[in-house]
């Protein structure tokens, strides 16, 4: 590997960085193609059903594709899909060598790609740039590997970690831009969830209005966690167009389905489905995120109160937390950002490592990951 080859990895990167919100549930993917030093063809991956980045930097290289390097975030695919496999495309057009960031997780393809390119005499690298490529489909791998998504947890708070006051008012602890901000990790993600609290406090539409209108287009999922289907008919966001998954421990829905009939006769209204999962008075929240990986959910942004939030932190199925503080204090009776199971001691504290701060506004923003082995070890999550 040479400079010229971490270059044109990093510029794969920059071109599939522009399918984030587009192309779920597939990976976001770039590919470039050069002969020598020279760019011929580039692409990254269409939305589901469309061109993947090999097939789109393949069509723009045309003949000068044949002999050409090929530098893709991802391991070419070797399988028909809702598309014929990438690693075929990139053989038939002579392709000489192809360098890969990383190996697919999927195991319908893992490691297939690179060996069916190697079998064909095409020298193959793997592992440029992998941990940037890794960051940039952090859900598709958690979902291939683990079966399920990688879970995003948003709170808004003052600087003294109150997401509310004592009443429940909380709109707005942030600014607008920390709320276009918001919205934009909304619309990059494959589902939005709730908890049935945060449904009846404050009845959000859980939609992605980014300022851009183009990011729009692809509305992600809405969840609402309802153990007990208390759920009302009137709730804002069953109303909007899009699609809404309740999760429920209940048998019996015949009811509470009939009473969304109202509610459904509206053109605007969403198109609702019903997902029974494990539990009691609450839902089994890793039999809801095991659901949504194979609803092909990728991302999932929680955007709740502390009982949820601290629910999914205690069972150690928070990846990432992406907090907003405000330069406000709003006193020990306003409310709390996570309600869990108190450490005895600090040796049971959940630790966290800082991955990014930046200013949005007057509003910080943190992001925050849970650290999994000295968690587990202090038999926290």
């Amino acid at each position: 590997m040479n400079a010229f080859d971490y270059d044109m990895m990093a510029r794969a990167l920059r071109l599939a960085a522009k399918g984030l919100y587009t192309t779920r549930p597939n990976p976001t993917v770039g590919c470039v193609l050069t002969q020598g030093e020279r760019i011929v063809g580039e692409g990254f991956t269409a939305p589901a059903g469309g061109p993947h980045a090999e097939v789109a930097a393949l069509a723009a290289a045309g003949s000068a594709a044949r002999g050409a390097s090929a530098y893709v975030t991802l391991e070419p695919c070797s399988h028909f899909g809702r598309t014929g496999p990438c690693s075929s495309a990139l053989i038939e057009a002579g392709v000489a060598r192809v360098v890969c960031a990383m190996l697919d997780p999927n195991p319908m393809v893992s490691g297939g790609g690179a060996r069916a390119l190697r079998e064909a005499g095409i020298a193959v690298d793997v592992g440029l740039l992998e941990a940037e490529a890794r960051d940039m489909n952090r859900g598709y791998v958690a979902r291939m590997t683990r079966g399920r998504p990688w879970v995003r947890s948003k709170l808004a708070a003052s600087l003294d970690g109150r997401t509310a006051l004592e009443h429940g008012e909380s709109q707005w602890i942030t600014g607008a831009a920390a709320r276009r901000d918001v919205h934009r990790w909304r619309a990059r993600s494959g589902a939005v969830m709730t908890g049935i609290g945060t449904l009846l406090a404050d009845d959000p539409s859980l939609t992605a209005r980014p300022d851009d209108p183009r990011l729009a287009a692809l509305q992600p999922l809405r969840v609402i966690v309802d153990a007990e289907l208390r759920t009302p008919p009137t709730a804002r966001t069953l109303a909007l167009p899009g699609q809404v998954a309740v999760f429920t421990t209940r048998q019996e829905t015949e009811r509470f389905t009939a009473s969304l009939a109202g509610a459904a006769a509206s053109n605007d209204a969403a198109w609702v489905r019903i997902e029974r999962v494990p539990g009691g008075e609450r839902c089994d929240l890793a039999a809801v995120l095991e659901r949504l990986a194979a609803l092909e959910i990728n991302d999932v942004w929680v955007e709740a109160g502390a009982g949820l939030n601290g629910a999914l932190l205690d069972a150690g199925l928070v990846d990432e937390l992406v907090l907003y503080y405000a330069p406000q204090l709003l006193g020990d009776r306003a409310r709390g950002m996570f309600a869990i199971s108190p450490p005895a001691s600090l040796a049971e504290r959940i630790e966290l490592g800082i991955h990014d701060v930046r200013r949005f506004g007057a509003d910080l923003r943190i992001l925050a990951r849970p650290v999994p082995a000295a968690n587990a070890r202090r038999g926290r999550g």
